[in-house]
């Protein structure tokens, strides 16, 4: 390799090691880069400009800004009512409450650390209160949350679709059954937890009348992915113009038909959102100019070449890739990974001939598994901070869940139909 490719290497992994923020990280080391490649540095600024001026990436403030107007609103206090009266008769229902309800709002918020927050909020002092251990609390809303990356609209497929060029409207349909089938194996994580500890049933089933008021109270929360998805896939409008409908939609909910939403309360939330969208725009801005470095160095083409040296059978190559994405995704933020590793990763997945829907959804799967695993995974960090309970704790119990979403991480791999049924269907 070149020396400046080392010098991107060694200041990437330095910086890392030292924990400095990821996107000042990533600044750094282009810098570095440059300098030692003898580039003048305005090709710094250029690249930060350009990494940013792309079209799809105006959904990312939308969503975001969609998100905390609803959660504002009382939709998260209204999904779990929904989840509470469906479930709440079963052995750990209090548990699987906490499953449905971020499932709910995955369809909504398309953030992991947004689901963890607002879900986990509401519902693990409630666990708590009703015999359930404080840290397995935090650990169930910990790894609910990643289904919010999974389930459209989801932020990193949107930045998937960006970096490898491919539809973004069938990676969101190619996350919907992986997304389900991991609310299906936490569900009975809370199951076999509840009867091992004996916590019994909270409630005796909901009465017919008690579910059409929950769900005639939820109404408005239940139909906004309808409205944002069923266009998108129906045609009318494209996900960036989904996300500023959401917005009016969750302004009009908010204010004239829910009435929790105040003018008084704008401020924080845009305030909220800018600082969210700011953070993410500028670890794009920094992840686009180390990664034009890495490509015009031929990093990609290196690293791929290794890879596959290692062995021709693409099983093997597979495996290899979801234990480095596993990896990384507990280790930095998943949204500069995909930008840096994104060329790698296409060339890879070009020789090795898997289909490249199949391949962004298991990427962006692998990363959002990231994100609730040890030692660094964000939504670890947010649940451990809403919960009071150390991260060393929360990871004892969180375990078995990590295992059920690698077991369907490896379906999401080696069983195409999971992820291009849909796709195929609505293609």
């Amino acid at each position: 390799m070149s020396a400046t490719a080392w010098t991107l290497l060694v200041t990437f992994a330095g910086g890392m090691l030292l924990g400095a923020p990821v996107a000042v990280v990533l600044g750094l080391a282009a810098i570095f880069g440059l300098l030692v490649a003898d580039y003048p540095l305005i090709v710094f600024a250029q690249r930060l400009v350009a990494g940013t001026q792309v079209f799809t990436l105006l959904a990312i403030p939308g969503f975001i800004l969609m998100g905390e107007l609803m959660m504002r609103g009382g939709l998260s206090r209204r999904l779990v009512n929904v989840g509470d009266v469906l479930v709440r008769h079963i052995t750990g229902g209090l548990g699987m409450v906490t499953v449905v309800s971020a499932t709910f709002f995955a369809a909504i918020s398309g953030s992991a650390p947004a689901t963890t927050a607002a879900i986990g909020g509401i519902m693990i002092p409630e666990m708590e209160r009703r015999g359930w251990q404080r840290r397995f609390s935090a650990a169930l809303a910990t790894a609910s949350g990643p289904i919010g990356q999974m389930i459209p609209p989801s932020i990193p497929m949107i930045i998937w679709g960006v970096v490898s060029e491919d539809s973004i409207t069938k990676l969101f349909l190619a996350g919907i059954i992986p997304g389900l089938l991991i609310a299906i194996g936490l569900i009975g994580v809370s199951y076999v937890h509840a009867r091992r500890n004996g916590i019994l049933r909270e409630a005796n089933r909901a009465t017919g009348r008690e579910i059409r008021r929950a769900l005639w109270d939820a109404k408005w929360s239940l139909l906004a992915p309808f409205v944002i998805l069923g266009g998108i896939y129906g045609g009318v409008f494209t996900p960036t113009e989904a996300s500023a409908i959401g917005v009016v939609y969750a302004l009009i909910v908010g204010f004239f038909v829910h009435r929790e939403l105040k003018l008084a309360d704008l401020g924080t939330i845009l305030h909220r959102s800018i600082r969210t969208t700011t953070i993410v725009c500028f670890i794009i801005a920094t992840a686009s100019a180390f990664g034009w470095l890495v490509a015009f160095e031929q990093l990609p083409a290196t690293i791929a070449n290794a890879m596959l040296s290692i062995s021709d059978n693409w099983i093997v190559i597979l495996l290899l890739i979801n234990l480095m994405l596993l990896i990384i995704g507990a280790l930095m933020d998943n949204i500069a990974a995909m930008i840096i590793l994104g060329a790698i990763l296409t060339t890879i997945a070009d020789k090795i001939g898997i289909d490249p829907i199949q391949f962004g959804a298991m990427v962006v799967i692998n990363l959002a598994i990231g994100m609730a695993t040890p030692p660094f995974g964000y939504s670890l960090f947010i649940g451990s901070a809403i919960s009071d309970v150390s991260i060393e704790k929360i990871t004892v119990s969180i375990w078995p869940m990590i295992l059920v979403m690698v077991f369907v991480l490896m379906l999401v791999a080696f069983v195409p139909p999971l992820t291009l049924l849909l796709p195929s269907l609505f293609g």
